[in-house]
């Protein structure tokens, strides 16, 4: 399309994974099957949660959010990617593109929230168990977990808005098998210094923000831990956080580091890029039941509970 004197381009094409018809057609079967698996456990979780009295508490509320958001995350970005393997063409237009981008910001900030407060609940129940149930009451939970819904909203509002103040002329090839922020912005013809810079504000502030709350809770849970006597409470209460600590783990060591550092087309951000868009939310919930007793628990008592006949 062609704008005056300059042109601007209508669509993106993206990274093909391999130029070898056999490999495509592996990593279709492969992604397909991680797709699936993920759906199935994180709309299980949400099942277990709900169906059972023992989990409505805090932590489980917490955890149920974060399910329903893994499995709508999983869904902006594999059913393309499987679309895009089949496909001859591999190309995105400029809307699905920037729509895309809005949700993976959206989707990123909210977990990262999500998981400040999941920490949050930890510190209170581990600190201060005798306040736990007052302090994170059902007002207190959903406040919480609406505000990291509009903080997620709001984050990817700012960040596509100022996206789509860009031009492209080409070229128009996406060094990654979605669109993403950072290789987008490699092919803008106009400065992007001011998305740069919303961008970078927004991973201080919000990715580091968040992380420096997630941090400063488990210091307080580690030296509470380590006060007691009991080895029985100290390894409940390491059993208990410590799925929520991997999850933390996995997810801003890949998703942090992707987007604080410059952008490029690099091995390194490929890998980071499937690391906490296909393999994350497919992990968290095997993570929180295989490490979690109630979670399985639960689980079991579900899948015994005979189902009655209504005549």
């Amino acid at each position: 399309m062609e704008v005056g004197n300059i042109t601007t381009v209508a669509e993106f094409v993206l990274l093909r994974l391999s130029n070898n018809p056999q490999i495509q057609a592996l990593f279709f079967v492969l992604f397909l099957v991680i797709y699936l698996l993920t759906l199935t456990g994180n709309l299980l979780m949400l099942l277990v949660i709900r169906a059972d009295p023992h989990l409505h508490t805090p932590m489980y509320f917490f955890l149920s959010h974060l399910s329903f958001l893994d499995a709508f995350y999983s869904s902006i970005i594999v059913p393309n990617l499987l679309e895009n393997l089949l496909s001859k063409w591999k190309t995105i237009s400029l809307l699905q593109c920037f729509t895309q981008i809005s949700l993976v910001l959206f989707s990123g900030a909210t977990e990262a929230c999500l998981l400040s407060a999941m920490a949050y609940d930890r510190f209170q129940a581990v600190c201060y168990p005798l306040l736990h149930t007052v302090t994170m009451n059902r007002k207190v939970c959903t406040g919480l977990v609406g505000a990291s819904w509009a903080i997620g909203l709001g984050t990817s509002l700012v960040n596509t808005l100022l996206l789509a103040q860009q031009r492209f002329c080409g070229p128009n090839l996406i060094h990654s098998f979605s669109c993403e922020l950072p290789p987008v912005l490699l092919l803008a013809c106009s400065d992007p210094y001011i998305s740069i810079a919303s961008i970078l504000t927004t991973m201080v502030v919000l990715g580091l923000g968040t992380l420096v709350l997630l941090l400063g809770s488990y210091t307080h849970i580690i030296m509470t831990a380590l006060r007691i006597n009991s080895a029985t409470g100290r390894s409940k209460i390491f059993s208990t956080c410590s799925s929520h600590f991997l999850v933390v783990t996995i997810f801003y060591g890949s998703g942090v580091f992707r987007y604080m550092t410059p952008a490029s087309d690099s091995t390194l951000g490929q890998v980071l890029s499937m690391q906490y868009s296909v393999v994350t939310p497919l992990l968290n919930p095997f993570i929180y039941s295989l490490k979690n007793q109630e979670v399985k628990a639960a689980l079991r008592r579900m899948l015994a509970r005979k189902p009655r006949l209504t005549f």
